[in-house]
């Protein structure tokens, strides 16, 4: 059992539409402290070959919320520009990515280390509290 003030967050991408991990999506990480305060802007991190942040930063003492905002828009122009082999046929998505952007909102309890992966497509996404 954790004997830690704070809790602890991580995650990680993987691109569903082929089975791979979403390498450069800018992740920004906020907190408040408690349901009606205001959210504080932490920083943020990008993904790495490997789909994960490495390095976001720690969260203060007395978090009980985080929100993870996940910039998926510019890492599906350069995955479309990269590889249009990728994309399914004849789907019509129009002009831009359908999800843009992904916000996480979950509550956080002192000690307890929080890992969120993101399964991420063209055109849904999902996550979950992982281990």
């Amino acid at each position: 059992m954790s004997t830690s003030t704070t809790a602890s967050v991580s995650t990680h991408i993987l691109d569903t539409s082929v089975g791979r991990p979403a390498r450069g999506v800018a992740v920004h990480l906020s907190v408040r402290s408690g349901r009606g305060a205001d959210w504080q802007a932490l920083g943020g991190s990008a993904t790495a070959a490997d789909g994960r942040c490495k390095d976001l930063p720690d969260l203060p003492e007395g978090t009980t919320h985080v929100r993870l905002d996940f910039a998926v828009e510019p890492y599906f122009e350069n995955k479309q520009a990269d590889a249009q082999q990728d994309a399914p046929a004849n789907r019509d998505s129009g002009t831009g990515v359908f999800f843009p952007e992904v916000a996480i909102t979950f509550a956080v309890a002192p000690g307890e280390h929080y890992h969120v992966p993101l399964l991420l497509n063209p055109f849904g996404y999902s996550v979950y509290r992982g281990s």
